[in-house]
């Protein structure tokens, strides 16, 4: 029964990470205040961490190249979803 515990929370975890895609895209040009900082961008404010996909690392063998890219961008929304769905499974858990 581990498991699908497992799988509530990988779905709900996702389903954060779509949603605040969308509400960010939906309210990009958006003004958010906050009780400290005003965002011009709204929710869509975020950042990019990791090695960039453009230029990835590359690792040069003379017979093989390899390369690594990884890049990950989140933004408020997202944040925003990815905790209201820990909180819906903090909910469900019990429930099962």
């Amino acid at each position: 029964m581990k498991w699908k515990h497992n799988l509530i929370l990988i779905i709900l975890l996702l389903a954060g990470v779509v949603v605040g895609s969308l509400l960010a895209s939906a309210t990009a040009g958006m003004l958010m205040v906050t009780a400290f900082l005003i965002y011009p961008q709204g929710t869509s404010y975020g950042g990019r961490v990791g090695i960039s996909t453009q230029e990835p690392m590359l690792l040069d063998l003379a017979v093989l190249q390899v390369a690594f890219g990884f890049q990950l961008q989140i933004n408020v929304a997202q944040i925003i979803c990815i905790i209201a769905a820990i909180c819906m499974y903090k909910g469900l858990a019990n429930k099962l």
